[in-house]
């Protein structure tokens, strides 16, 4: 019985330890940077073939860039969307890329607006998480 009562201590102590050590695999801190990836926290945001996932990196309170991560859109398509787009948040701040309305390219819409929603619900993730 004491083996027993020992064991499940060790067992609830590791998970203590092991939930309170969780890493955040949607949000990384590099060198002030801020890096949210919407893999996960996208996965049911889709484009015209599947989710479109990205990184948006963040610092002192602005998009620094947007990074677009492998995906299933048809190519084509996918580069009229995310050349178009690539840019278009670079140095806006958090209240604007929640807000303002960045328009899309013609001919691409699913992809573009998958883009749009994963930036906005990156940058909630940021506001709630930082």
């Amino acid at each position: 019985m004491k083996k027993l009562i020992i064991s499940c201590t060790c067992l609830l102590l590791a998970a203590v330890l092991t939930s309170a050590g969780k890493k955040d695999d949607n949000m990384v801190k590099e060198n002030g940077t801020y890096i949210v990836n919407t893999t996960t926290l996208g996965k049911d945001i889709i484009g015209y073939n599947g989710p479109t996932p990205l990184k948006v990196y963040i610092k002192s309170g602005k998009i620094q860039k947007i990074e677009f991560l492998d995906n299933q859109e048809t190519p084509k398509y996918w580069k009229a969307a995310s050349g178009h787009m690539l840019n278009k948040w670079d140095g806006m701040t958090i209240k604007d890329a929640k807000t303002k309305e960045v328009d899309g390219r013609t001919g691409a819409t699913y992809s573009c607006d998958a883009i749009k929603k994963n930036v906005k619900l990156a940058v909630e993730y940021y506001e709630k998480n930082k």
